[in-house]
């Protein structure tokens, strides 16, 4: 244990998520990291203080609840409720669950907007600009991406509205000189200079704190037609879960714990917690926290995960097939430090086989196995040593040391690779002095005896460590071994396992070995039973119409079916393709800025076609349907990573997308909706 950590408050935070809906397992990473952190902390001796909860306001609930014919605290309190066994099925040790519907909470919130407005910091006007419902933020035309949100990508609407702001201007150059002061306030490096150059130097506008057009949120208490907005209202939750008190009646927890050591928050809302929070505090001259650090993200193969997309991983149904602790291994190990990381059915498999059954699992069950069979399971340390010894040893005490640095600056990606490098040496150690072969030979039992327990240490000393990462796991290994737990001051010591100890006679398989194609296949049962939910709950839905619209819907089908069936075209079935084979290729919406005929050719057009922000040109078979001038200006929706090709001596960079109908007649399948240029396709 850290002497100078003993019993040191820390305090640590999440995010509060947003119940707009279930969080997926990008979302539970952050929960999970955080939970890797405060543990990591705990084992050093800190008195840590693990906060998380819920965003619960908003127009985004208030909509929801509506379509869901309930109220918006009945669509909260489910919500919330989903969340929080979310955390709890992941392990993870907060020690208080805060919602932002909470009496004190609100109470707190609506003071805090009080104070503010009686010093001059927060004003009375109106809003105008660009509005996006799904984030619930207002932009000028200038913000916009291609006329589109800048933070969602997401529709945007014009919207005035009268409404309460907060002077961020006063406060920005304090702000500017703290961050200038204090590096480490934002991390990563890359975070801070975003926020510094594309935000505070450039200069801030007033932030607007309050809503009119909708009523789910904190009344404003000396202005009831107006709510509070999300900022006063989320950011808050920090400090108000403390026992924070604006008349200055602060709670010991509070007094203890704050300023928070750590908020640890998505990369996507740096801005909000690294601008809008500290100004706040700034304002209320409450310290500011210790250091924010805006993790990256973790993506469905490349793509952020979106149920528009239809590429959503929960993290019940991964806990499921792999458990608990495999799920938290793989997303704080694939995950780096300041780059998103990428998660597939294909990818899990292959890394709870690689480094948790063959590397881990392995060890320590061929460990126990061997101590069974040569000793009874007795593990003493005969001494009898090698030089092959010593490289085990001094590889497993110098291994601390560098995972410890590692989690320090937050890099539990790198902090696990420390600790199986020390595993996999293990392995290694027993391939290099076969104890196989020790066992058959007498006069080397005290050297064979020498060689387990240098094994049994070994894994103490990584399972100890794993601990803060895979909880579970380190308990199974230590309870298997009948090994203590080690304290981190412990670990600078090799040979710690009490001699004499009987490690279990039936080992348990922490990790078995998986079939990719068998995870699939109840990755595809498990698809379709959510598919049978949905229907089932669609059909109950239906069932609770009105009488006089279910026969209206009778009679519609019934003069349907009367009516002559469309022609179809059926063609000959092409071999059928696996998931990953689809998953290959990729569909963009692209804009065509210039098209004309190829020459010598009867059927050939050749489009330049922009998607996103680059220009692909295309060779197409369309001409005896489409002229160049009117292709000009179509959406269309295009394969992108087709390998480029030499049609009529012009090389074509993609395909574009049509359906061919009846004698031969083309058409360009297009968006439905008005969609940008470089939109996936999914």
């Amino acid at each position: 244990m850290c002497e100078n950590c003993k019993k040191k408050p820390y305090f640590i935070t999440t995010a509060i998520a947003y119940t707009s809906g279930k969080p997926h397992i990008g979302n539970t990473y952050e929960i999970v990291l955080t939970d890797a952190i405060a543990r990591y902390k705990r084992q050093q001796g800190y008195d840590v203080f693990f906060q998380t909860g819920t965003d619960e306001h908003g127009q985004k609930i208030e909509e929801k609840a509506r379509d869901a014919g309930i109220t918006p605290k009945q669509f909260v309190d489910n919500v919330a409720s989903v969340v929080r066994k979310n955390f709890d099925m992941m392990n993870t040790s907060y020690d208080y669950f805060i919602r932002t519907t909470d009496e004190q909470h609100e109470k707190q919130v609506q003071k805090i907007f009080k104070k503010l407005y009686d010093q001059g910091d927060i004003y009375l006007g109106h809003y105008e600009g660009k509005y996006c419902t799904a984030c619930e933020s207002f932009f000028t035309e200038s913000q916009l991406v291609d006329g589109k949100c800048p933070d969602c990508g997401g529709d945007v609407h014009d919207a005035k509205e009268e409404a309460y702001f907060f002077k961020l201007s006063k406060y920005q150059d304090r702000l500017i000189k703290h961050i200038e002061d204090h590096p480490e306030f934002i991390q990563p490096v890359s975070r801070k200079n975003e926020m510094m150059n594309n935000f505070l130097k450039p200069g801030l506008q007033d932030l607007c704190v309050s809503r009119t057009s909708f009523t789910w949120s904190i009344p404003v208490d000396f202005d009831p037609k107006h709510v509070v907005y999300v900022w006063i209202d989320a950011l808050t939750n920090y400090i108000t879960g403390l026992g924070y008190d604006a008349d200055g009646n602060h709670g010991e927890l509070y007094k203890k714990y704050w300023p928070a050591d750590l908020h640890l928050i998505g990369k996507d809302i740096v801005r909000f917690h690294t601008i809008y929070w500290p100004i706040m505090l700034m304002a209320l001259d409450i310290p500011l926290p210790k250091q924010v650090f805006g993790h990256p993200w973790l993506l469905q193969g490349e793509s952020k995960m979106s149920k528009s997309k239809g590429n959503v991983i929960y993290a019940d149904d991964l806990v499921d097939i792999f458990g608990v602790d495999a799920v938290r291994y793989f997303v704080l190990h694939e995950i780096p430090y300041d780059n998103d990381g990428s998660i597939t059915w294909d990818l899990l498999v292959e890394r709870i086989n690689s480094d948790l059954a063959n590397v881990l699992g392995n060890l320590v069950n061929r460990t126990i196995a061997m101590s069974n069979k040569y000793f009874g399971g007795i593990v003493e340390n005969k001494n009898v040593c090698e030089d092959v010894d010593q490289e085990l040893k001094d590889l497993a005490l110098a291994m601390p040391a560098k995972s410890i640095a590692k989690m320090d600056e937050f890099k539990a990606s790198n902090a696990l690779d420390e600790i199986f490098n020390l595993l996999r040496r293990t392995n290694k150690y027993i391939d290099e002095t076969m104890p196989w072969a020790l066992a058959k030979e007498e006069d080397k039992q005290d050297r064979l005896a020498t060689v387990l327990n240098n094994l049994v240490e070994g894994i103490c000393i990584g399972a100890s460590l794993l601990e803060s990462f895979m909880p579970e796991t380190t308990g199974k290994i230590l309870t298997q071994l009948n090994a203590p737990k080690r304290e981190y001051e412990e670990l600078e010591t090799f040979g710690l396992y009490p001699s004499g100890n009987k490690v279990t006679e039936k080992p348990e398989i922490l990790f078995a070995r998986l079939d990719v194609k068998e995870v699939l296949e109840k990755v595809e049962a498990m698809k379709e039973e959510e598919k049978t939910e949905e229907t089932v709950e669609v059909k109950e839905e239906e069932k609770t119409e009105e009488t006089v619209e279910i026969k209206e819907e009778e009679k519609t089908e019934e003069a349907a079916e009367e009516k002559e069936e469309a022609p179809v075209i059926d063609i000959e079935a092409k071999e059928e393709v696996t998931f990953d084979d689809f998953m290959k290729m990729q569909f963009q919406v692209g804009e065509i800025i210039a098209c004309e005929e190829v020459k010598k050719s009867k059927k050939l057009l050749c489009s330049q076609v922009k998607i996103g922000s680059q220009v692909k040109q295309i060779v197409s078979g369309i001409k005896s349907n489409y002229k160049p001038e009117d292709m000009v200006g179509k959406k269309v929706m295009v394969l992108v990573n087709l390998k480029p090709a030499k049609l009529a001596g012009i090389v074509s960079e993609g395909m574009i997308l049509c359906a061919e109908g009846f004698d031969g007649e083309l058409a360009l399948m297009t968006p439905d909706k008005d969609m940008p240029a470089g939109a996936e396709i999914c």
